[in-house]
């Protein structure tokens, strides 16, 4: 455990000293903010009949920020350390290659729920100026925060595989981004099945990403979404542990 809390103090501290991991926190934080303004521009006075964190959800910010930080966030953690040679130093110490992929994986997730923190203080903005009770009630918040980290979760574990695969940051940041995106296109494929094929249809209709957050922004939690993602994010950090291992066959 206390090689696991280093290793992840590590890369956490590879984020916050670069200057990559403050322009990751501005743009995104830019666009959250702006994508507030734009809602707001577009209410005007009029009131909503939806919680305001389920209006954020519904624009393309949200979708836009998870797509493109996610590749950015993870492109180093493997790729960069083969590309400088410290990865053959850090995998020949006593450590297990389990502990450091979990590690790089923990430490990326920690910086990307951190990055959406500032969603709070533009949900109390509109609780002050709206008097919109709902945009701050723990259960709705919470559910929220649970969405953005268990898509969180997967995109990232994709983005340490693509990482564990090659030398260039920006071989795996593109890989990242074609497995993100081609994932999200799975949710809208299912209304182009045929109907003599519902079995299909019900199956990609699991994948449905823009549905099911909109239940985490309304409050909702499907245990069912919930075990889907984590065993998805879990099945690619296995696939990063074995090309982690696999250097040992070369």
């Amino acid at each position: 455990m206390r090689t696991f809390i280093t290793l992840t103090r590590r890369e956490l501290a590879a984020y916050f000293v670069s200057l990559t991991g403050y322009v990751i926190i501005a743009a995104a934080t830019f666009l959250v903010g702006l994508s507030f303004v734009v809602l707001l521009e577009q209410l005007g006075n009029d009131p909503s009949p939806m919680p305001v964190t389920e209006l954020f959800y519904v624009t393309q910010f949200f979708w836009l920020i998870v797509m493109l930080a996610t590749p950015v966030i993870t492109m180093r953690l493997f790729a960069l350390e083969k590309f400088s040679g410290t990865f053959e130093t850090l995998m020949t110490t006593p450590v297990r290659d389990a502990t450091v992929v979990l590690a790089k994986f923990s430490a990326a997730l920690i910086f990307y729920v951190a990055m959406w923190l500032p969603v709070l203080a533009c949900l109390f903005v509109i609780q002050h100026y709206a008097r919109q009770s709902e945009a701050l009630e723990p259960g709705t918040l919470g559910s929220l925060y649970l969405g953005i980290a268990l898509f969180g979760a997967l995109y990232l574990s994709l983005g340490c595989f693509a990482s564990a695969l090659t030398r260039s940051q920006m071989v795996a940041a593109m890989v990242t981004l074609m497995l993100g995106v081609s994932l999200f296109a799975l949710g809208y494929l299912a209304d182009k099945i045929p109907a003599d094929a519902p079995w299909l249809a019900q199956m990609l209709s699991r994948f449905a990403l823009f549905d099911q957050m909109h239940d985490f922004t309304r409050g909702v939690v499907d245990t069912r979404t919930v075990i889907l993602y984590a065993s998805l994010a879990f099945f690619f950090l296995f696939l990063t542990l074995r090309a982690v291992e696999s250097r040992r066959w070369r």
